[in-house]
């Protein structure tokens, strides 16, 4: 794999990001796309949102088991967002609020300054909200995150 761009966030640091119950990602950004892949782009702007797959390039190592900052129990991995994984991909879904030829402006950002892209997809589901379950997120969203 390789990166198709970088993202350009007002987040520095990883403590910059929020994180927890109630986190609201609403953040404006751009996502920055390298010249050789800006043909990509042709047509994106009739979307709403974007699939946004990129890499967690400062993530060391990785554990099965996270304890995230929303709940005091520990979880697997892949029932979390952590960061420390064993392929380390974060994926985010964005508002696309405009385009600027490789740029795209976008609301949502949870990416650290200079992350690299890995891909973008349009934002399609067929998943009524009504369907959807949030798992132990809910389970620890009713005890308060404790």
């Amino acid at each position: 794999m390789q990166a198709i761009g970088s993202v350009r966030s007002p987040y520095k640091q990883p403590k910059d990001v929020p994180k927890g119950l109630g986190a609201k990602h609403e953040a404006e950004g751009e996502l920055e796309i390298l010249p050789e892949f800006a043909a990509g782009l042709a047509d994106i702007e009739g979307f709403s949102h974007l699939y946004v797959l990129w890499l967690f390039d400062r993530a060391q190592g990785f554990e099965l088991t996270a304890s995230p900052p929303s709940d005091n129990r520990t979880h697997g991995v892949f029932a979390t967002r952590s960061p420390r994984r064993p392929n380390a991909i974060g994926l985010t879904v964005v508002e696309l609020l405009a385009r600027d030829g490789p740029r795209l402006r976008v609301r949502g950002i949870d990416m650290l300054e200079g992350t690299p892209i890995l891909d973008i997809k349009p934002y399609l589901s067929s998943i009524p909200a009504e369907k959807l379950r949030r798992g132990w997120l809910a389970e620890a969203e009713a005890r308060g995150g404790t």
